[in-house]
């Protein structure tokens, strides 16, 4: 047999069919190489969906949404479920924290205030829900303010009308008493001091005036033809020295309130005039109650001899963020919004506003529920601190989000 080379494919008679053979187990393998780099695009943008995918629970102005949708952020997620967010809303975790499946999201839509605080109109943003959490949000003491509105109800449009704790001072039945009170009008802040009127006595003050702070209140008895005449009794004030409060501080405990004493006169009379007047018998129908003061005697250091580093603070306050849970990304959070509010100095201060101490308390003396030491203690304030931005705002970057977008927490 002679062995003759095909023109087409340069090989010999007997050569030809092996050439494919041999070429065979490669293009299988290629295909096979293709197909599986094509396998692993596939799974890796399945588990790059799979990461993105997130199911988290909203929680719109105290409604709860239940969210599916792709997004790395808080901010991702909220813009694919068509929550808005603008300028003052309070969103918790931030718009730019990582959101993790199954985390809640908070988000609460800011707005206008109208209040009328010792009938001085105002207006305030807020992003309560409730009327208690906006008068907790404007510094006022639970026990120390009267609403127009339940502190549970839901805010409304309508305005807000806050009366603080003031002394009155009334001028009656020869005496003077300073009375404590957190009524609104004149007629119900002598209610609550205690004081009796009769028919007929004429008050300095119209009864329905708005009552404010150092309010002076005359009143003049009128004289009649009854036989009995209701008097205010004077309560006593009680001051008890208390180690627990700084020097120089006092808090009324208890409220004085005045009695009533009732007495018959004999009354003479000529003409219908009265010329003579004696009283017959007299008696305290109602006891007084003794105000209860109690006044510091603590002799605090003076804050400007006490050096704290920001370093120093910063650890405590990490140690005590941590044993609430809060890590590292919330701790960011809370060294960048002190870092604003007071440099993480525990005796800066704000002359014109009377906020103090690390956390900006306002006021300072809110601190005392915590220590005696509020002024010096960096352990205190902190401590302080993290309570109130727990109880308001859930987290640091919380509250940090809401001083962004007002310029304050």
């Amino acid at each position: 047999m002679t062995r003759e080379t095909d023109e087409r494919t340069g090989v010999t008679n007997g050569e030809q069919g092996a050439a494919p053979r041999r070429g065979a187990p490669r293009g299988r393998l290629g295909r096979i190489v293709a197909q599986a780099a094509v396998l692993a695009v596939v799974a890796g943008a399945t588990s790059a969906f799979a990461v993105m995918h997130k199911q988290v629970t909203v929680d719109v102005d105290g409604q709860q949404v239940q969210v599916e949708g792709f997004g790395r952020t808080v901010g991702a997620v909220l813009a694919g479920a068509q929550i808005e967010v603008g300028d003052g809303d309070l969103v918790a975790p931030g718009l730019h924290e990582s959101v993790t499946k199954g985390e809640q999201i908070v988000v609460r839509h800011g707005r206008d205030l109208n209040l009328v605080v010792d009938g001085e109109p105002q207006t305030v943003w807020t992003t309560a829900l409730t009327v208690g959490e906006a008068v907790e949000g404007l510094g006022l003491r639970d026990g120390d303010v009267r609403l127009s509105a339940s502190r549970s109800e839901p805010l409304g449009r309508e305005a807000l009308r806050v009366s603080t704790e003031k002394t009155i001072h009334l001028a009656v039945d020869g005496q003077v008493i300073d009375g404590v009170s957190s009524a609104a009008t004149v007629r119900d802040a002598l209610k609550d001091i205690g004081l009796v009127l009769n028919e007929g006595d004429e008050v300095s003050v119209p009864l329905d005036a708005t009552a404010v702070d150092g309010l002076v209140v005359l009143v003049t008895r009128a004289l009649t033809d009854a036989e009995t005449r209701t008097e205010a009794v004077k309560f006593k004030v009680e001051e008890i020295k208390d180690p627990g409060l700084a020097k120089g501080t006092k808090v009324v405990v208890t409220k004085g309130k005045a009695g009533i004493r009732t007495t018959t006169y004999q009354l003479d009379t000529v003409g219908g005039v009265v010329t003579d007047r004696q009283a017959l018998s007299s008696v305290v129908t109602t006891e007084p109650v003794t105000q209860v003061v109690h006044v510091g005697t603590m002799v605090l250091p003076d804050p400007s001899d006490i050096h704290v580093s920001p370093g120093s603070a910063q650890a405590i306050a990490r140690d005590l963020a941590a044993a609430r849970g809060w890590g590292d990304d919330q701790f960011a959070c809370l060294v960048t919004l002190w870092n604003h509010e007071s440099g993480w100095r525990i005796n800066a201060e704000n002359k014109s506003s009377g906020a103090y101490g690390i956390p900006q308390a306002l006021p300072g003396t809110k601190m005392a529920s915590v220590g005696a030491d509020w002024r010096t203690n960096p352990a205190t304030q902190i401590t302080w601190g993290l309570g109130y931005i727990k109880n308001r705002y859930k987290t640091p970057c919380g509250a940090w989000a809401s001083f962004q977008s007002q310029g304050w927490y």
